[in-house]
C-alpha cells in the first residue's frame, strides 16, 4: 500500500566556525540543508599611507584633541564647556543655558542633521571615513595593535601561531593599551558633564559617585568594545546612517568609484609588459584594494552600503599605478554619472549645484541665521510670573482690592544683577511689596510681588496687566503678562 505523505526530509545543521568561511550547502545526500547564518572572517587592515591617509590622521588629531581638551579649558572661574545637569545649567564658553532654552539644542540637532543631509547628497559618506567616531577611535585602535603585534602580515602569523610567551605578552599588551585609553575616554566624557578637575580627584581618591562610576565605565567598555573588536560589524550592521543613506544618494553624489572600463579585464601581468599586447586593462588584480579596506569590500564590485568612504583603497591603488608607470585615477572620487560619461572635474562640479542639494542649503542656512539672531537677541534673564493661589484677590484696609503673586527671576549672566520691578495695565495700580532686588551669578530667585488697586478704579472680573523687570546695570527689559482679578 502506497503512502500519500512524502518522507520527511533530513535536515544536517551546519555548525558555524568563527574566523571560517560559511557553507552554502550541506554534504549531505539529499542537499535540502543549509545555514541560515553566515560566519564573519576577521579583518586585518593594512596599512596604507597616502594623501587621504594624512587627511584621515588629521582628523583624528583634530576630533581627539578637541574631545580630549575641551573640559579642560577654562573660562573665567569655571570649565569652559560644562552641561550642569545636577544644577540644571549648561555652560558653553561665555553663553549660560537653562532647561527652557531647550529650543536651541533642538535648532541645533536640526541644522546638525540637515548639514549630513547636503554633506551626505554632495559628498557621500565621507563623514563616516573620516571624522565619525567609530572611525577615529578604530584607527587609533588599529595603530595601537600595530604597535603591539606588528603589521597586517606579523597579526596574521601570530594569530595563527600557537599560545606562548611572545604571544600572550604582545596580546596582553595590546589590551592594556586598549583598555587604558577606553577608560581615559570614559573618564574625559563624564567630564563634559561633572567638573573634570573635581572628577579627577574624586577618581583618584576612589570616592567618584556611584553614577559617575557608572557611566565612566559603561562609556570605556562601549569604546573597548566597539573599537576593539566589533569594528566594521557596528558600521555594516549597527549604524542606521548605512541604512537609510540611500534616500540622500543620487548618481550625482561623490563616492570612491573604481573605473571598470579602464581596469578590466584584470589579470597580473609584469611592470614592463604592454597590458594592451596583454587585452588586459589597468587593473593588476593585487587586492591590495581588498586588504586595506576597514570594512573587507572589494570597491570593483561597485558601489556597496558597507563602504565607509575612507579613500583607503584609492591611496593603496595610486601606489600601485605609481609603480607600474600607468596613470593614477583607477579608483578614486568620482560620481556614478561622472564615470559612465567620462566627465572631467568641471563637468563634476557643476553637477554640485544641483536641485536637491540648493533646497538643502537653503533651508539649512535659513535655519542657521534664525538661530544666531535668536541667541544674539536672547535676554540676559528670564521671567516667570506665578499667581499666589493661596489668595487669589482679596480687600485690605484702605478698602484697596490685592493680589499677590511670585516671580521666578533667572539670572543668565555670570555676575550678580540688580532688578526693579514695575506693573501697568490698571489706573491706580501701585506695588506694595519691595520694588528691587537682587540675583546672584546664574542663579535663581522666586521674588514676592504684592499689587493693589483702589476699590473702584476697575469692574468685577480679571484684567491683563503687564509685569516689566529692568536689569538697572544693562537696562534691559523684560515685560510679562498676567491677570489682576477684582471680586464681585
Amino acid at each position: 500500500m502506497n503512502n500519500s505523505n512524502p518522507a520527511p526530509r533530513k535536515v544536517i545543521p551546519i555548525a558555524v566556525v568563527a574566523g571560517e568561511p560559511s557553507q552554502s550547502s550541506s554534504a549531505s545526500d539529499d542537499g535540502e540543508a543549509g545555514s541560515i547564518y553566515q560566519a564573519q572572517k576577521k579583518i586585518y587592515p593594512r596599512s596604507v599611507t597616502g594623501l587621504f591617509s594624512k587627511w584621515r590622521w588629521a582628523m583624528v588629531f583634530i576630533t581627539q584633541i578637541v574631545f580630549y581638551g575641551l573640559p579642560w579649558l577654562e573660562w573665567g572661574q569655571r570649565q569652559a564647556v560644562l552641561f550642569d545637569l545636577e544644577a540644571r545649567r549648561f555652560y558653553i564658553l561665555g553663553l549660560v543655558l537653562y532647561p527652557q532654552d531647550f529650543i536651541y539644542l533642538s535648532g541645533l540637532l536640526v541644522i546638525s542633521a540637515l548639514s549630513l543631509f547636503m554633506f551626505t547628497a554632495v559628498a557621500g559618506r565621507q563623514w563616516c571615513g573620516y571624522a565619525c567616531p567609530q572611525t577615529v577611535y578604530t584607527e587609533i585602535f588599529l595603530w595601537l595593535e600595530k604597535l603591539t603585534e606588528g603589521d597586517r602580515s606579523a597579526r596574521l602569523r601570530l594569530d595563527a601561531s600557537p599560545l606562548s610567551v611572545n604571544k600572550l605578552t604582545r596580546k596582553a599588551s595590546k589590551q592594556f593599551l586598549w583598555l587604558a585609553l577606553s577608560l581615559w575616554t570614559g573618564f574625559t566624557f563624564v567630564g563634559y558633564f561633572t567638573p573634570i578637575k573635581e572628577l579627577g580627584a574624586s577618581f583618584i581618591s576612589a570616592g567618584m559617585g556611584p553614577w559617575e562610576t557608572f557611566w565612566v565605565f559603561f562609556y570605556g567598555f562601549a569604546t573597548y568594545g566597539n573599537a576593539g573588536f566589533m569594528r566594521e560589524q557596528v558600521c555594516k550592521y549597527m549604524c542606521p546612517y548605512a541604512r537609510f543613506q540611500s534616500a540622500m544618494f543620487d548618481k550625482d553624489t561623490l563616492i570612491v568609484t573604481y573605473d571598470e572600463a579602464r581596469g578590466e579585464p584584470r589579470g597580473s601581468r609584469s611592470k614592463k609588459a604592454d597590458p594592451k599586447a596583454l587585452n588586459l586593462g589597468s587593473c593588476i588584480d593585487c587586492t591590495l584594494c581588498v586588504q586595506v579596506c576597514p570594512t573587507g569590500i572589494d570597491i570593483r564590485k561597485g558601489l556597496q552600503y558597507e563602504c565607509i568612504s575612507c579613500a583607503a583603497c584609492i591611496d593603496v591603488c595610486d601606489t600601485v599605478m605609481d609603480k607600474m608607470n600607468y596613470p593614477r585615477g583607477l579608483i578614486r572620487y568620482s560620481t556614478q554619472n561622472a564615470v559612465a560619461q567620462g566627465w572631467g572635474k568641471a563637468q563634476l562640479l557643476r553637477r554640485v549645484f544641483r536641485p536637491r542639494v540648493l533646497v538643502y542649503s537653503a533651508i539649512l542656512i535659513a535655519i542657521t541665521i534664525a538661530l544666531f539672531v535668536s541667541l544674539a537677541l536672547r535676554s540676559s534673564f528670564k521671567v516667570d510670573v506665578m499667581r499666589d493661589r493661596a489668595s487669589l484677590a482679596r480687600i485690605v484696609s484702605g478698602g484697596k482690592i490685592e493680589n499677590v503673586y511670585r516671580l521666578q527671576v533667572m539670572n543668565a549672566t555670570e555676575r550678580t544683577q540688580n532688578y526693579r520691578i514695575t506693573a501697568s495695565g490698571l489706573p491706580g495700580l501701585a506695588l506694595a511689596s519691595e520694588g528691587s532686588f537682587t540675583v546672584d551669578a546664574t542663579g535663581v530667585r522666586g521674588v514676592p510681588v504684592v499689587l493693589q488697586l483702589p476699590y473702584e478704579a476697575a469692574s468685577a472680573g480679571s484684567h491683563e496687566i503687564h509685569f516689566e523687570i529692568e536689569a538697572i546695570d544693562s537696562q534691559e527689559r523684560v515685560t510679562e503678562k498676567s491677570v489682576f482679578l477684582v471680586p464681585r
